[in-house]
């Protein structure tokens, strides 16, 4: 009986690593394009960091050590639409506008009485938003991340939070109005797009977020009660 149970046992164990042994080939097959992508990566990463400060190479060189199933990154980062990157569901938008003269201190008054500030949760799908001052308060930084597309996402704005953008965006040069046919160009004018860019979650929506609150607020009232 005892050499039967060892005799099964052994049986399953050499399943068990017939399985893995499969995997790790699908995995090898299916990663060996992004592995070989990796490398050309590495290669002109090592090359560039040459003549870097030697803190530099040493962080490089722990970094491709470290580097999980030997890939930099297994998001995929597509266009975004007219401009700007997009990962997943997510996309970024970056501007930076040049504030008209001697209107420095109009735009930080209204950013500072907090108008629109809020307003973005009408349009259902931003997930932050930021105003930065820049060069002098001669610039200024505006930032992004929303769901979808570029189009539809400038369209959302003009038709959902258009008094709310306007009061802000009128004290840079050249601003059109948000309810212009000429404000996406502007806005396109002025847009940079990420060099590199994280998301946390890009397969999340505005709107699946809103919905996982919701699930996690009635699970844990759910549990207190039973508790």
């Amino acid at each position: 009986m005892a050499t039967q149970i060892l005799a099964v046992r052994e049986a399953h164990g050499s399943k068990r690593i017939e399985r893995k042994e499969n995997i790790a080939v699908t995995t090898q097959t299916l990663t060996r394009p992004q592995a070989n992508e990796t490398q050309k990566k590495i290669q002109k990463l090592r090359e560039l960091y040459a003549d870097a400060p030697e803190l530099g190479r040493k962080a490089l060189e722990n970094l491709i050590a470290g580097m999980k199933d030997g890939i930099i990154s297994d998001t995929e980062t597509s266009s975004a639409g007219r401009t700007g990157l997009r990962r997943g569901k997510v996309s970024e938008l970056t501007i930076v506008f040049p504030i008209a003269p001697g209107a420095a201190k109009r735009l930080k008054a209204v950013l500072d009485g907090g108008f629109n500030v809020q307003a973005p949760d009408r349009v259902g799908s931003v997930h932050d938003m930021r105003y930065v001052f820049l060069d002098n308060d001669t610039r200024i930084l505006f930032a992004t991340t929303y769901d979808g597309e570029w189009d539809p996402y400038v369209d959302d704005f003009a038709t959902q939070i258009p008094d709310e953008l306007d009061v802000v965006f009128c004290n840079c040069e050249g601003w059109p109005g948000v309810r212009s046919p000429a404000v996406k160009d502007y806005i396109a004018k002025y847009q940079v797009t990420a060099r590199a860019w994280y998301v946390a979650r890009p397969n999340l929506t505005v709107r699946d977020v809103r919905k996982l609150e919701k699930i996690g607020a009635a699970a844990d009232e759910f549990l207190d009660k039973i508790q």
